[in-house]
C-alpha cells in the first residue's frame, strides 16, 4: 500500500495567485517578466520539485495579488503551459492556462541589429506566427525568431 504525503512541498496559500507547471529553467525568466521582484507582497517560489507530467517543475505564489490576463500571457513567450490558480481563502476558484497573445509588445529583443528597435528608444513588436513551435515575426524589419533564438528584454 502507497503512503499518502502528509506535508506540502510548498506552503498553502490563502488568497492570491498560485503560477503552477513552470519548466525549471524558466522559473527565474517568469519572476522578472512579471516583474515581481518589485512587489511587497509574500512570494514563494519553488523550482525543480518532482512533477509527474514534467519530470521537474517549478512553481510560484503570490500572496494578496490576481493579475490581468495581459500580465499573465507574458509568460507564455517563455513558458507556454503553465497553469494560473487564482486562490480565495485557501480553495482554487479559477484554473486558467496561459496563452500566447497574437501581438507581443516589448518582452521579446529583435535579433537584427539593423531593426528599428535596436537604434531607436521604442518598444518591439512581435506577431506569433506559429503558436505550437514559438516562431515570431518582428512587425518593424519582419524578421522571423524561433523559440531557441528568443532573446527577452
Amino acid at each position: 500500500m502507497k503512503e499518502k504525503r502528509t506535508e506540502l512541498q510548498v506552503a498553502a496559500l490563502c488568497n492570491g495567485t498560485a503560477i503552477d507547471h513552470i519548466p525549471s529553467d524558466v522559473v527565474f525568466k517568469v519572476v522578472s517578466l512579471l516583474g515581481l521582484e518589485g512587489l511587497d507582497n509574500p512570494i514563494t517560489i519553488g523550482n525543480k520539485l518532482e512533477s509527474k507530467k514534467m519530470g521537474t517543475k517549478g512553481i510560484i505564489k503570490i500572496a494578496d495579488k490576481f493579475f490581468e490576463e495581459n500580465e499573465i500571457n507574458r509568460i507564455a513567450v517563455v513558458a507556454p503551459n503553465v497553469v494560473l490558480n487564482i486562490i480565495r481563502n485557501y480553495e482554487v476558484v479559477e484554473k486558467k492556462r496561459v496563452e500566447l497573445p497574437q501581438t507581443i509588445l516589448g518582452i521579446v529583443k529583435c535579433n537584427n541589429p539593423k531593426c528599428i528597435t535596436n537604434n531607436e528608444p521604442m518598444h518591439t513588436r512581435f506577431e506569433v506566427i506559429d503558436y505550437a513551435n514559438i516562431e515570431l515575426k518582428c512587425h518593424y524589419c519582419g524578421v522571423k525568431i524561433d523559440k531557441e533564438d528568443i532573446v527577452l528584454k
